[in-house]
């Protein structure tokens, strides 16, 4: 269960400006099944996050650990995030980030998790960027 700080937070509006695709190959199509309706959508809660530790995590790849603050009176979360191969810990120091915030905590490498970072990704080059919203929302600003 999540504790709600509506007082004190800002709504942000992340807005993703892209090139239209022009290779197919880059197109995702949606797949009928997969589609939410907007009541399901609304029960995800989207927080902005500013990043105050990151380690790698041994024997990973592609794990990192990262100590979080979305704004939350107990303090900053735990998050486990696949970004090892795309940052380096000490470039992530201070960085403003999209949480998702009520998911239910996961064990990875055993590490648990409470939350889960939105990243973009490129599937021809690889390239994965985390979803980063503007540096004057606060951590705890709602994304809407």
């Amino acid at each position: 269960m999540e504790e709600e700080s509506t007082a004190s937070a800002t709504t942000a509006t992340i807005t993703a400006v892209a090139e239209p695709a022009t290779d197919e190959a880059q197109q995702v199509p949606v797949k009928e099944d997969s589609l939410i309706d907007f009541e399901q959508f609304l029960k995800v809660k989207l927080r902005v996050g500013q990043i105050l530790a990151a380690e790698k995590i041994a024997k990973s790849n592609k794990l990192m650990k990262l100590s979080v603050d979305v704004g939350e009176d107990s303090g900053p979360r735990q998050i486990v995030a696949g970004i090892a191969k795309h940052y380096e810990a000490e470039n992530l120091i201070g960085r403003k980030v999209a949480v998702v915030v009520n998911l239910k905590p996961a064990k990875l490498m055993g590490h648990e998790s409470h939350g889960m970072l939105l990243a973009a990704s490129d599937d021809l080059t690889g390239l994965l960027q985390l979803v980063t919203p503007g540096s004057d929302i606060p951590p705890g600003g709602r994304i809407s």
